[in-house]
């Protein structure tokens, strides 16, 4: 690892985030409450919410925010949550960052109902 580049929750697998330059590179991220590690309560709406209230967490412990968010990827195990998700996303930024949608047919942790997770490119000002 360069000078230039830092780790965000280095895990065994994969970092939550990292950071080259001034660039925030921001793992998938799932609808785990942070405090069990298990999926939120509730269907796409509180899926959505908690996937990004982690985003914003990471990128504030990276030194950003979701101001700063230039491209997100939202994958959804059922493209008709796509209008119930994107409400509660869309609340989240002031300016939409560039973004791709796309229906996948499972998201990991086998035997969990995880409707959505949302990747994401960011900077550090």
């Amino acid at each position: 690892m360069s000078k230039s580049e830092r780790v965000i929750g280095q895990g065994k697998i994969f970092s939550r985030a990292v950071i080259y330059n001034e660039l925030i590179f921001v793992s998938g991220i799932g609808p785990h409450d942070p405090e069990t590690g298990k999926v939120v309560e509730g269907g796409i709406r509180e899926q959505t919410r908690r996937v990004m209230e982690t985003m914003k967490a990471i990128l504030e412990e990276a030194g950003s925010s979701l101001d700063n968010v230039l491209k997100c990827t939202v994958y959804l195990t059922d493209i008709n949550h796509y209008y119930e998700m994107n409400e509660v996303y869309s609340s989240y930024f002031k300016i939409p960052p560039a973004r791709t949608c796309v229906q996948v047919a499972k998201l990991p942790r086998p035997g969990e109902n995880v409707l959505v997770e949302i990747d994401a490119i960011a900077y550090k000002p």
